[in-house]
């Protein structure tokens, strides 16, 4: 990583600055025996601005000090149930000081977090601690149902670890392993183990295209146990930043807790963007200066609108849980190209490879591949990561304009063929979604007899509005080829979504 790239990018984002220089001994000493990980970022931050608020929740108001030391309880609770440095500890929290609490104390015992999607039932616990392999399980007061099936491990209720302190933690001899889990919205969720940053270069990356400050006020919307939420995390206890967290996303709430937090930056998830766009036109607007989405498709004609309303302070990070980031849209590329996904940040590298593993020349669709110092270290029981050329695979399809913008054409294995024909359900979602009577819609291949297959349109409507099937056929018509027209068109309540808001796909076979 660029040195000068580093020291401009944090001088910029005011990470360095002048103050009290014994606690900027103890910060960067901090750093030095922990490490860039959230036990060493926590307690840099701690050492830096003790008294400064780290969270604020829907519970309480915690500083740094005292966020440092409900961890630490944590780790001692933890070692007290017989856990050490290498053993897997599942994390089944909401988004609270808690719950960031549990995961970095688990971190300073060297153990590996593997944090779960909130939004699993009870087999699929059982499932995931069995596959995960866990010796123990920190979870919230309203998930202890859900645990029945799930046995042989220490349960421990984040409300209930006791207040005392054991000896000081020393750094262990190997750091913590953070796992995340895939979205499983296709099937069982995979473990993937998460690299620890190996200096500033990871958080450099980020912040040199997203302008997020140190001493922010973050509400960080996404899930914690979402990769992308983890990743907001890191970077807010990076930049010992006031993190605002609400165990539930509730859009008019949030839009409230926006004004009277006075927040700087939002983090979340494209639905969360929608779900604000919903709400009627308030009086008073946030006076919001950053609001970051990833995790799923952010369809351009929203895009367009939540700026128009909110002002050019929408950015939008493709990446995965196994890539981490792949490109960032600014503001100036999503009004130049609604639908981008942006161009690949500092230090990354992407590139169209062709089925011959060569690059394709811009605006020709084919596999994106990324390489960057973040890409994750492969899935829990399967070490072999695939990479061409040093290469990761994204499993998405895309393509390069000739200004270097990527473009997500759709997933490999979403694109299907109908009459020989290949065609990107993606390609009609964002269609639709641009459709002023359309809330959102979700487009799938289905078999076809005939054709082989064909696609299938789900469309959730905006209160009072009405659309035929016919109605909808005919737009796509209009827009797109013949092959691109949804045979099977399905009004529904609501989309089937997962706890970060993407599109549960096998549900809507069902519907």
């Amino acid at each position: 990583m660029d040195l000068p790239f580093i020291a401009t990018t944090m001088a910029r984002r005011g990470l360095i600055t002048p103050g009290n220089p014994v606690r900027i001994v103890r910060q960067f000493g901090a750093l030095g025996r922990w490490g860039f990980g959230l036990a060493g970022e926590l307690r840099q931050a701690a050492a830096r601005s003790p008294e400064r608020i780290a969270v604020i929740d829907d519970e309480r108001r915690v500083t740094y000090a005292e966020l440092l030391a409900g961890s630490e309880r944590v780790a001692h609770a933890v070692k007290s149930k017989g856990i050490k440095g290498g053993d897997r500890v599942g994390l089944l929290c909401r988004n609270s000081a808690r719950m960031i609490e549990a995961l970095i104390g688990i971190t300073s015992l060297g153990a590996d977090p593997v944090l779960i999607n909130t939004g699993l039932s009870a087999h699929q616990l059982a499932t995931v601690a069995e596959d995960q392999e866990l010796s123990a399980l920190i979870h919230d007061e309203e998930f202890a149902p859900q645990l029945a099936l799930v046995e042989n491990i220490a349960k421990i209720q984040a409300d209930k670890i006791p207040a005392k302190k054991g000896d000081d933690l020393r750094p262990p001899e190997k750091p913590g392993r953070t796992i995340v889990l895939t979205s499983g919205t296709t099937g069982t969720p995979k473990g993937a183990r998460r690299p620890t940053p190996g200096g500033f270069g990871p958080l450099c990356s980020v912040i040199d295209r997203i302008p997020l400050r140190a001493g922010d006020r973050i509400l960080l919307a996404a899930p914690l146990f979402h990769t992308w939420g983890f990743a907001g995390l890191q970077i807010a206890l990076a930049l010992r930043a006031t993190i605002v967290l609400h165990r539930r996303f509730d859009a008019a709430k949030v839009h409230e807790s926006l004004i009277r937090n006075n927040v700087d930056a939002l983090i979340g998830v494209p639905v969360m963007v929608q779900q604000l766009m919903d709400l009627p036109a308030q009086e008073e607007v946030p006076t919001i200066k950053t609001v970051a989405v990833s995790g799923s498709a952010l369809p351009g004609g929203l895009a367009t609108r939540f700026m128009d309303r909110y002002g050019d302070v929408l950015y939008n990070l493709y990446g995965s849980t196994e890539a981490s980031w792949v490109s960032i849209a600014t503001p100036e590329d999503l009004r130049a190209a609604p639908n981008t996904a942006g161009r690949p940040p500092f230090g990354t590298t992407v590139k169209i490879l062709g089925e011959d593993d060569r690059e394709v020349p811009a605006s020709t669709v084919e596999s994106i591949h990324v390489v960057n110092e973040m890409l994750f270290e492969g899935y829990i029981g399967n070490k072999d990561v695939k990479r061409t050329n040093g290469l990761l695979g994204t499993g998405d399809l895309g393509h390069l304009d000739d200004t270097g913008r990527l473009f997500i054409d759709g997933r490999q294995d979403d694109m299907i063929v109908s009459g020989g024909e290949n065609v990107f359900p993606s390609e009609v979602e964002s269609l639709l979604a641009d459709v002023p009577q359309i809330r959102e819609a979700a487009v799938i291949g289905v078999p076809d007899d005939e054709y082989g297959q064909r696609l299938a349109a789900y469309i959730v409507l905006r209160d009072g509005e009405k659309l035929t099937p016919d109605e909808v056929r005919d737009h796509v018509r209009r827009h797109r080829a013949r092959f691109c027209v949804p045979r099977d068109v399905t009004f529904l309540d609501a989309l089937p979504r997962n706890a970060t808001g993407k599109v549960v796909t096998r549900e809507l076979h069902t519907r």
